[in-house]
């Protein structure tokens, strides 16, 4: 795209400059692929928002190509119009993030037919997603967790959202050049967003002239991998527990979003992605094993510059006359400055996590986030089966609101049944702690619903009807997506269940939990039952959470895909990465449309 859309030649460098233009969205999916240092590298000196945020700064013509890379919307195109027809710049490169609907691309071609010919091409790039990873995306869209479950939305509203998901998903998949056989649980949005991306699936391959999945390439040379589609609903705790996992506590506590944050006192937004060798070999690790790491790191580098100063003559005097020699110091002062590039930027690859370990250490200190962990660890292991004074003493202790809050809905969810008193007593703490309990309530409200339906399996269909009535009343559009999840509602150990659905759809044995799964083959005729259809074993999975993801998923999926024998690969992408206090705002969200604060 950046190259015009021409083949890279890496023995050619670029002659000539070109301005890129984006939108907000286009310019979330660049940011965490290219800086600015890489964008020049591809002759880029210009990058430029679509609409300028300060009307007084009105641009003026510039004499070089424009690549454009925009949403394909109404009030994008009109922008292009005005800006081809007022000849802003010599050449027009359109790339769309994805296909651009035909009227769009019609009001395109007629706002634009007095100045054609400064139109180089267009182009649907499939590129409605952020790359996070190799093997982490993010389709940034935000709040879908609540609009598929907020009471008050409309059928058409909820339809509108499942189709962006599925057209984000036709993205991703068009860019990995595979058609994968889709597997969902049955009922809520998991199944609403499969149903709807096998739709696109199938009359992308029997009608579109240029097949965007003949192209070669795809995750696989020799299989088709495996599609998971899950929702958030599916297993609430692992969204909102604290974890002491390097990255987890990154994106958690310092706000790390697409592979940037910024630190105290710096101006710059501080990266960290897969160029940087420490946060791709240690971001998966626990905390205290990342300080040690660091202590490492910083004792190799100075044992490193140490030895480089003894040999150019910068450490001591030297006696040795073979060390004196003028042949052997010239040698010694060469490979010194050769080496002296990659030691500078190790030495800001460790500052710059020295910086981040030490604020989180004092986040860590100031707010008890160890304790938090290892009570909630405890909480899951044993099913919500704990001390009440001690989870009372934790939520008069230290820590913010949130933090109480969270700890709070994990030993929610954490039980088996619910006693009321119990229950209660955590919630006027949260109260006395003055904690918006809007989440709690609703969290508590879900609970009471599960055991309802879970009283009501042995009764009559009408009996159970009733009770289905009743909640689709008060919840609304939500009752779908608590049903489809209440069998793992909580993670049974401290493996995340979407890691044991994962593994058992991989492998493709019977398993009592994914039995159920529907199954979705693109590829094969609409005649053909579900039960003679792919279901595995697959070597390669992409595992989409719809609702908002974690790192806390993705650390433990990358883990499964590690220790199988036969080394898997495993892709894990969602709407949007949600720290746990997103989620739990949202949750609060729900809560209060339904007046529960």
């Amino acid at each position: 795209m950046l190259n015009l859309n021409q083949p890279l030649d890496p023995s050619e460098e670029e002659d000539f400059f070109k301005v890129l233009i984006c939108d907000d969205f286009c310019n979330n999916i660049i940011a965490p692929l290219m800086q600015a240092k890489d964008l020049l590298r591809h002759g880029v000196t210009l990058t430029m928002p679509i609409f300028n945020p300060n009307p007084k700064n009105q641009r003026g013509r510039v004499p070089a190509p424009a690549v454009y890379f925009v949403q394909p919307t109404e009030t994008n195109i009109q922008r292009i119009i005005s800006d081809v027809s007022t000849s802003l710049y010599d050449t027009f490169h359109l790339n769309f993030s994805s296909s651009i609907p035909r009227p769009l691309l019609e009001a395109l071609a007629s706002g634009t037919l007095n100045s054609i010919e400064r139109v180089a091409k267009v182009y649907d790039q499939y590129l409605e997603f952020a790359t996070l990873e190799d093997n982490l995306f993010s389709l940034e869209q935000h709040s879908v967790y609540d609009q598929l479950n907020d009471p008050s939305a409309t059928d058409r509203e909820i339809e509108e959202v499942i189709e962006k998901v599925a057209d984000g998903l036709f993205c991703v998949l068009a860019t990995l050049c595979v058609v994968p056989v889709i597997q969902c649980p049955r009922g809520g949005p998991a199944e609403m967003v499969a149903s709807s991306l096998d739709h696109k699936l199938r009359d992308h391959l029997l009608s579109s002239k240029n097949n965007l999945f003949t192209q070669g390439g795809g995750v696989s040379s020799f299989q088709r991998p495996l599609l998971c589609i899950l929702d958030r609903s599916f297993d609430l705790s692992v969204g909102i527990q604290h974890d002491f996992r390097y990255n987890s506590l990154v994106h958690d506590v310092l706000g790390l979003k697409l592979n940037g944050l910024k630190l105290p006192g710096g101006d710059k937004k501080t990266i960290v992605d897969i160029s940087d060798q420490f946060w791709s070999a240690n971001g998966s690790l626990g905390f205290p094993e990342v300080a040690v790491e660091i202590a490492n790191q910083l004792n190799k580098y100075k044992k490193e510059v140490e030895e480089i100063n003894m040999r150019t003559g910068g450490g001591r005097r030297s006696s040795n006359s073979e060390e004196l020699d003028g042949n052997v110091n010239t040698k010694h002062l060469m490979n010194a400055v050769k080496s002296l590039p990659v030691l500078q930027e190790r030495k800001k690859v460790i500052d710059k996590h020295t910086n981040i370990a030490t604020l989180l250490l004092g986040e860590i200190k100031e707010r008890s986030l160890d304790v938090y962990t290892e009570k909630e660890n405890d909480m899951i292991k044993m099913r919500g089966s704990v001390d009440m004074s001690d989870l009372l003493s934790v939520l008069k202790g230290k820590g913010t609101k949130m933090d109480k809050i969270r700890f709070a809905l994990m030993y929610l969810i954490s039980l088996e049944t619910i006693n009321q008193v119990d229950v209660e007593a955590v919630e006027a703490a949260l109260r006395e702690a003055e904690a918006d309990t809007s989440a709690f309530r609703y969290v508590k409200k879900i609970k009471s619903l599960n055991v309802s339906l879970a009283a009501s399996s042995d009764n009559s269909a009408a009996s159970r009807r009733n009770i289905v009535d009743w909640a689709e009343k008060l919840y609304g559009q939500s009752i779908s997506a608590v049903t489809a999840g209440v069998k793992n509602l909580l993670t049974g150990d401290q493996e995340p269940a979407v890691v044991r659905t994962v593994e058992a759809l991989m492998e493709g044995k019977q398993n009592a939990e994914t039995d159920s799964y529907l199954v979705m083959d693109p590829r094969a005729s609409k005649s053909v039952s579900s039960g003679s259809l792919v279901k595995g074993p697959f070597r390669e999975a992409i595992v989409f959470m719809v609702g908002g993801g974690n790192y806390i998923e993705y650390n433990s999926l990358q883990e499964l895909s590690q220790r199988q024998e036969t080394v898997k690969n495993v892709i894990y992408g969602a709407t949007e990465m949600l720290t746990g206090a997103e989620l739990v705002e949202q949750l609060a969200f729900l809560g209060q449309n339904m007046g529960l604060r």
